[in-house]
């Protein structure tokens, strides 16, 4: 096991407390059959420079070229100096949640046509297109609130929902044109977004205030309104609210966070599998039942301080991913500096691989091998599901996280100079 390295958050004196950025189950645009020959890779956002790689979405995962996702820095950066409450928001962007560093590439998704990738960009507040031939900005829509978050796509791949996670919504968005299509209210900092397979229904999870100090069990109300919004994904009217903290304290678990991090879906999506907050380990939800069901308590780092603030913005375990047939489960054990493929049936993990601050797990095209993130080494790193263990590393830029399906057109190597 690596030893773990400290890792400080700098603290701004400022208004605005603002969430993590973190991760969504992975998901790919539909291909667009008219369109020209595509072919599918993975977009790698590397948060701290502004840049998406891509990779290959299988094999040896190489590098097929690299996108800027804030062409328009400048321009962004002028609006921001010359706003007072603006600056304020984006410093404490930088200062809190990323832990000294600006954030610009939080989740990406490309448009069926494979034409353009849609970036959510926290520290500028937006959602941007970015054309993939030319690397230009095709439309720009700023989120409510100071910080664009997790994305998600719908599975005919034409609508993308965004988190505005200071303004407490959920942008529902035309992923060719930009225009909002509907919006809804959730609990306090959106976070995750998933769509069910039918289209039918977009599932929510807001985590509340993850920047303070107060993350002792007994001072857990603090934390805010924390809960998973289930709305109708036609009409975005609200169709289910489910509060885990009523599930976890049915099962005597009180001293742990209702916070819901990263989740999965098993195949016929009658079970839920989601990390929460300050935990090295996830939980199992029956969606019939309106219970959790079972409890999975991964190995801790022995370097790794329990300590909770020392856990960057209350993550422990952050990123949970599923092979294509239901039979294992991926999870990123982030603060524990590793990563593990899980036996569904029986919840017995594999391996440990040594992973620097894992922060994302997704599956590949092929669906043979879950990808992780590792932020802590600019990297991100293949572990195969049959044996549990590590095949390759990739570098790729500055702080990778979100880790994203998609298509390029064929023989794209990147926009023209």
């Amino acid at each position: 096991m690596p030893a773990f390295r400290p890792r400080h958050l700098c603290v701004v004196a400022a208004a605005l407390v603002l969430t993590v950025t973190a991760p969504a189950t992975a998901a790919t645009t539909a291909p667009d059959s008219s369109a020209a020959a595509l072919r599918e890779v993975m977009f790698v956002g590397n948060n701290w420079d502004g840049t998406a790689d891509v990779i290959k979405s299988t094999g040896d995962f190489a590098k097929i070229g690299r996108i800027d996702v804030i062409p328009d820095k400048d321009q962004r950066m002028a609006e921001i100096n010359a706003d007072p409450i603006r600056w304020i928001a984006f410093m404490t962007i930088r200062n809190t949640v990323g832990e000294g560093h600006d954030q610009f590439a939080d989740d990406m998704y490309s448009t069926p046509d494979g034409t353009s990738v849609v970036v959510s960009r926290p520290s500028f507040a937006d959602v941007v297109s970015i054309d993939l031939a030319t690397g230009k900005i095709n439309w720009r829509f700023p989120v409510s609130g100071y910080r664009a978050d997790h994305m998600a796509v719908s599975p005919d791949g034409k609508r993308v929902a965004v988190s505005a996670s200071t303004g407490n919504t959920v942008h529902v968005l035309d992923i060719v044109t930009g225009k909002q299509l509907g919006s809804f209210a959730t609990g306090d900092k959106p976070h995750e977004n998933i769509f069910t397979s039918d289209g039918k229904y977009i599932w929510n999870m807001s985590i509340g205030e993850v920047n303070t100090a107060t993350d002792a069990p007994w001072l857990d109300w603090t934390k805010g309104n924390r809960r998973i919004t289930v709305v109708d994904a036609t009409t975005y009217k609200e169709a289910k609210v489910i509060d885990m903290r009523e599930r976890l304290d049915a099962i005597g678990l009180k001293d742990y966070s209702d916070a819901v991090r990263p989740a999965a879906f098993s195949p016929d999506e009658s079970k839920l599998y989601f990390q929460v907050s300050f935990f090295n380990g996830f939980f199992e939800y029956d969606i019939a039942t309106d219970k959790i069901t079972r409890t999975k308590t991964l190995p801790k780092n022995p370097a790794t301080s329990d300590d909770r603030t020392t856990f960057v913005n209350d993550s422990r375990h952050h990123g949970i991913s599923m092979k294509p047939d239901g039979s294992k489960l991926c999870v990123a054990g982030t603060m524990d500096d590793y990563a593990t493929v899980v036996d569904r049936a029986t919840l017995q993990e594999g391996p440990l691989v040594p992973a620097a601050k894992p922060y994302w797990a997704t599956v590949s095209g092929d669906g043979k091998s879950c990808v992780i993130s590792e932020s802590g080494a600019d990297q991100v790193t293949a572990i195969d599901f049959a044996t549990g263990k590590k095949t390759v590393s990739v570098p790729v830029g500055d702080h990778p996280q979100r880790v994203r399906l998609g298509h390029v057109t064929a023989g794209w190597t990147g926009p023209a100079s």
